[in-house]
């Protein structure tokens, strides 16, 4: 596995933590994924409810629960941490800010095109921003508008394909179609980065996500393209994930048939492991009776089936009867509880396989 460049940033094992909320991925798991050399990422959703202890007020509890989250990651590493700050947040620009104040190497932007980003930038500013995508379209889309808008190109891009955990960038009925997988639409996204890359004489390096599990996914997905991966579900089951010990066992006692497509407040599917919760859901005996946080814009909860910050919350702490555990669709893959260093040292025995035997199919 070659290191590969975010601005200048060397990021020196080409695979990149996904951001997952509420409370999964947090300054433990972020810091020993940078310890390892790949990029550690704190997920901002839902730190509001992490932090009630600094104040009454849920939007100041997230920007006071960030610096926090930032600082502890910082005492634990010298590596690389990013931020994960989804677009349909309602305090989206708080924690934009704050990430940036805080000097955060990287902000991960998805779960909407993030347009105005480098907007938040001033010349002081050292933080990287990458947008997380879905298509060859939207990769476009964006650098067009942030170079137009504010001669500022991506540091990378985030393609994400529809095998991903949590909320996913694509219509149901596109989730299964194998014209929207990574395989297809990660050499498209690289083909549009590179005339940008080429007009402006800047290198954008494309990052695949979405599904990935083994060192052998890594090298395909290279050769694709790809200059590095990210991945969530496979750090979930890690001593160093911030999760509670009942939310790391769902991944661990499911099975391929537990993992399927919900319809999420949000206004987007999402992948998640089948449960008690989910299943009330259905019944339609979990529908809010008030909004206490209105920390999605796009969330009404007098249309909502449930709230979306509330089961996550409890799903981290562990009552799985009362949330549910988003998950991508190869986390039933997951056996045991093992360490961050042990899960990359066999992304790295993996990749190192796969490399072989295509040398040895080369020769043949």
């Amino acid at each position: 596995m070659k290191s590969f460049y975010i601005g200048n940033l060397e990021i020196k094992l080409p695979v990149i933590q996904g951001g997952m909320g509420v409370g999964i991925s947090l300054s433990g798991l972020a810091s020993a994924v940078a310890n390892e050399g790949g990029v550690g990422v704190i997920s901002c959703a839902g730190l509001g409810l992490l932090y009630p202890e600094l104040s009454t007020d849920y939007f100041k509890n997230s920007i006071l629960g960030l610096r926090e989250e930032l600082r502890k990651a910082k005492e634990k590493t010298r590596g690389v941490i990013g931020v994960n700050i989804m677009v349909a947040l309602s305090n989206f620009s708080d924690m934009v800010r704050t990430a940036i104040a805080e000097k955060a190497d990287i902000i991960f932007s998805g779960a909407g095109l993030p347009l105005d980003l480098p907007s938040y930038l001033d010349n002081e500013s050292t933080t990287k921003l990458v947008p997380i995508v879905s298509s060859s379209r939207a990769a476009g889309l964006i650098c067009e508008k942030w170079k137009h808008n504010y001669n500022y190109l991506p540091d990378a891009i985030v393609v994400e394909g529809p095998k991903a955990g949590g909320h996913l960038g694509y219509k149901n009925n596109q989730i299964g179609d194998e014209s929207y997988s990574l395989e297809h639409i990660v050499p498209e996204v690289v083909r549009v980065v590179k005339k940008y890359e080429d007009e402006n004489h800047c290198q954008i390096p494309v990052i695949a996500a979405g599904g990935l599990h083994t060192g052998k996914d890594i090298y395909r997905l290279m050769n694709l393209g790809a200059a590095a991966v990210q991945m969530g579900s496979i750090f979930v089951t890690t001593e160093e994930c911030d999760a509670s010990l009942a939310f790391k066992q769902t991944y661990i006692d499911a099975s391929e048939k537990d993992i399927e497509i919900i319809t999420s407040p949000v206004g987007m599917p999402g992948r998640a492991i089948s449960g008690e919760f989910i299943k009330s859901v259905k019944s339609g005996r979990e529908r809010p009776s008030r909004c206490s946080f209105h920390c999605i814009r796009t969330c009404d909860y007098t249309k909502s089936p449930y709230c979306i910050i509330k089961a996550l919350y409890n799903a981290a702490k562990g009552n799985m009867k009362k949330g549910y555990a988003f998950a991508g669709a190869n986390a039933f893959l997951a056996k045991k509880i093992t360490t961050v260093k042990e899960t990359i040292d066999l992304l790295k025995l993996e990749f190192q396989k796969a490399v072989k035997k295509e040398g040895k199919k080369n020769k043949k």
